[in-house]
């Protein structure tokens, strides 16, 4: 078959994958099945082999993330549980005062709490930055509304243990401490610099508090209630969803156990010691991959650095943990929800790896390899390009990642790129124009108290700063991998 016609038959699967989630809203995940084998018939490989190439993407990124992502959501659903996110946001507003607040809630978001399901985080902290916002002063509620979204949203792309950063590094065999290196390298930059950006446009005009703000809204006392109801109050806007009311970020639905009744208190531990296990597991996965590019046989630390054991760690840690604060019976509804919610995830993340996989079956990466030279600069910018207009078709900031990094993924080792360049320009493309069939930007819209019009600046062009923002801090790190 021609190189032109994989070309036209590889922008049509993809396509009709968008068409069939947008315009017809089938689920993305049955539209990515149907996108896989478009291709892999209008390419040739044939039934048997397109079947095959279509299971097998899918069994392998399960092999490389799987575990990682069950996990790492069952881990963030504990720490939910222990009412561990609540005491850090409050602890970070006593030891850096209100006007840090925006940046140290944005770094602790994007960071330390990524193992927490996105919703889950959300649902949890905007209640509390809602209240804190008046004490910033002027422009509070927009300042924490964008940081909360370029938070969030930066939090799933870039840092380990996000579910589309696992999702990317296995799809492009990235070392996960390779990946939390450097997205640690790249996330803590792009929320400060995106926040300092918003944060000067608003001082210059860019929200209008009359307009931006809902005068609509009521606080409540109750963290949880609140909560609850504002979560609610998101739902009509999830008619818009591409994915069929599953949640816009096709990865992130609002677990029903969120909004749920006030909970006696169990006994309260430190701060510290409630993320020691996650903080140990992310501690190990970094030493895992000094060791590993040291060349080092340590065989106990290549053991206990191995992201599967390392995260199996910070899982038990976290448990007994849980059943100390909490209880028994209170950390095993939390590992129910975290089942719950990880089952989704999972499924969308394997066929996003059979796309990708048929995508090179068919020989796209041999013919994209002759487009472009030894440069490392264009591919990155194209795969930034690609991930982003999928986003502003799709909606789901996990699907466009993985689309486009599987379009350039057989192509890397040939152009020179670094794996992890591609992943990394994958998830920020992805961020650009979060917007109305995002379920994230009606959650921050109703509870952050914003109007959509508040919303479309805070969230749609805030995230969108994140993303230009990001893909410009990659680029020099490409001329040094």
């Amino acid at each position: 078959m021609s190189d032109i016609a994989v070309l036209v038959n590889t922008a049509v699967a993809v396509l009709a994958t968008v068409v069939l989630i947008v315009r017809f809203r089938v689920n993305p995940v049955i539209s990515l099945v149907i996108g896989s084998v478009y291709l892999g018939l209008s390419t040739g490989l044939g039934v048997t082999k397109t079947v095959e190439t279509i299971t097998g993407g899918f069994g392998e990124i399960m092999v490389e993330v799987g575990l990682l992502i069950a996990f790492g959501v069952l881990m963030g659903s504990i720490l939910n549980e222990t009412g561990a996110i609540r005491r850090l946001v409050e602890h970070l507003l006593r030891v850096f005062g209100p006007k840090r607040l925006p940046y140290t809630m944005g770094l602790a978001i994007g960071t330390a709490l990524q193992s927490i399901f996105l919703d889950v985080l959300l649902v949890i902290s905007a209640p509390l930055a809602r209240r804190l916002a008046p004490k910033i002063g002027r422009l509070g509620t927009a300042r924490m509304a964008t940081a909360m979204a370029i938070a969030l949203e930066c939090g799933i792309v870039f840092m380990v243990p996000g579910v589309a950063a696992l999702a990317l590094a296995g799809l492009l065999g990235v070392p996960l401490g390779k990946m939390l290196v450097f997205g640690l390298v790249l996330i803590v930059p792009t929320i400060i610099i995106s926040i300092a950006i918003m944060s000067f446009l608003f001082h210059k005009g860019f929200w209008n508090e009359a307009k931006d703000e809902d005068a609509t809204f009521i606080e409540d006392d109750g963290e949880t209630s609140n909560a609850g109801a504002a979560a609610g109050g998101a739902n009509p806007g999830r008619a818009n969803s591409p994915a069929g009311g599953s949640g816009a970020e096709g990865l992130e639905p609002v677990p029903a156990a969120v909004a749920v009744e006030e909970r006696p208190e169990g006994k309260e531990a430190p701060l510290l010691v409630l993320f020691a296990p996650l903080l140990t597991a992310l501690l190990l996965i970094g030493a895992g991959a000094v060791v590993e590019i040291l060349k080092l046989e340590i065989a106990w630390l290549q053991l206990l650095g191995n992201p599967v054991i390392a995260l199996l760690i910070g899982l038990i840690g976290t448990g007994v943990m849980g059943r100390f604060t909490v209880g028994q019976a209170r950390v095993e509804t939390a590992i129910t929800t975290g089942f719950k919610e990880s089952g989704q995830i999972l499924i969308l993340t394997g066929v996003g790896g059979s796309l990708a996989a048929t995508v090179a079956a068919a020989g796209l990466g041999d013919i994209l390899g002759g487009f472009f030279s030894a440069s490392t600069v264009a591919p990155l910018l194209v795969v930034w390009g690609i991930a982003a207009v999928l986003h502003i078709a799709v909606g789901s900031v996990t699907l466009s990642a993985i689309t486009a990094a599987g379009l350039l993924a057989p192509i890397a080792p040939a152009l020179g790129i670094d794996p992890v360049l591609i992943a990394l320009a994958a998830g920020a493309g992805s961020l650009f124009m979060v917007h109305v069939t995002s379920n994230t930007f009606w959650l921050l819209q109703s509870l952050l108290g914003q109007s959509v019009r508040g919303a479309l600046k805070s969230v749609t062009v805030g995230v969108s700063v994140a993303s230009v923002v990001a893909i410009l801090l990659i680029l020099p790190m490409s001329l040094f991998l």
